[in-house]
């Protein structure tokens, strides 16, 4: 085989296997459905065009027949008017249009037979359209099923092409909703330990821890004011109602003085009204 040959060969092969790729079998038997029909319309048309031309042919007959009995009336007038010669040049007439009309019965005779033949053709081409419309929307909705049962197959196993792209989609998905969870747990971490400065202060983590520990002390400072002038006011009170008991102070120990965390749990301030107003309720009580 020469390359010209192999390169026709392997070019022929792959259109086919295009083609078969391309080709629905209910397009295609669609197709094949309309050329029968076709091909039905033109034996009808070939049955209709000879019969026409029979039909001209007996027309002629008719006429040449009609031709015979005009002539034997000649021959015979001229017979009575002893005119032999004018008898003789009827009959020749009339020879002439009797073979004629044998050719013309021949020819009708054999355009019947084919008339004949083509309605025996005609009608058993008909039969064979409609045995095939049945077949083809047989095999049509064969091959619905058929490509809706494949379509299912595919979904329900993901072997499709498109499904396939469809789980490549969740693959990528997956892996950046991962990629972006794991980065805010980063930056959450890395927030939380300080090791980034606040992009909108000049503070850096020295300055926070400063700030934090004074902002402690001066609620600390706050809250011992608050407990001295609260102990002065009971103070008073207690002199007021025990006039026979005389009070001194004790002597209290530095080490004894517990001194206030400045690690202590941010208590929001729903929690801190609460807890006030349970207070209140015991001193009502």
């Amino acid at each position: 085989m020469g390359i010209l040959s192999r390169a026709s060969y392997i070019i022929r092969s792959k259109v086919n296997g295009v083609l078969n790729r391309a080709e629905d079998p209910s397009e295609t038997l669609d197709y094949s459905y309309e050329q029968m029909r076709d091909e039905l319309q033109n034996v009808k048309q070939g049955i209709a065009d000879l019969t026409t031309q029979k039909k001209r042919l007996e027309i002629q007959q008719r006429r040449l027949e009609e031709n015979v009995e005009k002539h034997n009336d000649q021959a015979r007038e001229a017979v009575r008017q002893d005119r032999e010669d004018l008898a003789r040049r009827a009959l020749e007439k009339k020879k002439q249009k009797m073979n004629q009309i044998e050719d013309l019965e021949s020819q009708i005779q054999q355009l019947q037979r084919q008339q004949d033949q083509l309605i025996d053709k005609k009608d058993e081409l008909q039969n064979r359209i409609e045995q095939f419309r049945t077949k083809k929307e047989t095999m049509k909705a064969r091959y619905k099923a058929a490509e809706a049962s494949k379509s299912v197959s595919e979904a329900m196993t993901g072997a499709g092409d498109e499904m396939e792209d469809v789980g490549r989609s969740i693959e990528r998905a997956e892996e950046r909703t991962e990629e972006m969870e794991a980065r805010a747990a980063a930056m959450d971490e890395l927030q939380e330990t300080g090791a980034f400065d606040d992009a909108l202060s000049d503070e850096d983590q020295l300055d926070r821890e400063l700030e934090e520990i004074r902002t402690t002390g001066e609620v600390d400072a706050e809250l011992d004011t608050l407990k001295a002038e609260m102990g002065k006011d009971e103070e008073g009170e207690s002199e007021a109602s025990e006039t026979d008991v005389d009070t001194e102070p004790a002597d209290v120990d530095p080490a004894d003085v517990e001194t206030p965390d400045t690690e202590e749990t941010e208590v929001s301030d729903e929690e801190l009204d609460a807890e006030l107003e349970e207070l209140r309720e015991e001193e009502k009580n």
